[in-house]
């Protein structure tokens, strides 16, 4: 009988969510789900703000643009909402 002391194949996890490089990765392989009332830290300022809150642009209606110069007028509108709610970044 032989006695084997490094384990055979990748048994250092056994599901899809794993914590590795000593702790300082963590893997999400299935689903992650925040729930209501949760925060989230670290993320880029572009996608949260410092209370962990996703930044979500007012709503744009649809263009009924007729002409070149009224969907101008639509899409400047677009990128304005998507400045004002902080998704894209200011004019210099």
């Amino acid at each position: 009988m032989e006695i084997v002391d490094t384990p055979v194949g990748d048994v250092t996890r056994n599901c899809k969510n794993y914590a590795t490089d000593g702790g300082d990765r963590l893997v999400i392989g299935g689903t992650l789900e925040i729930q209501e009332g949760a925060s989230v830290t670290g993320l880029p300022s572009a996608a949260a703000d410092s209370s962990g809150v996703v930044r979500i642009a007012a709503n744009q209606a649809a263009s009924v643009a007729a002409d070149i110069a009224a969907l101008t007028v639509d899409f400047n509108t677009l990128l304005a909402a998507l400045k004002a709610a902080g998704i894209m970044a200011a004019d210099a």
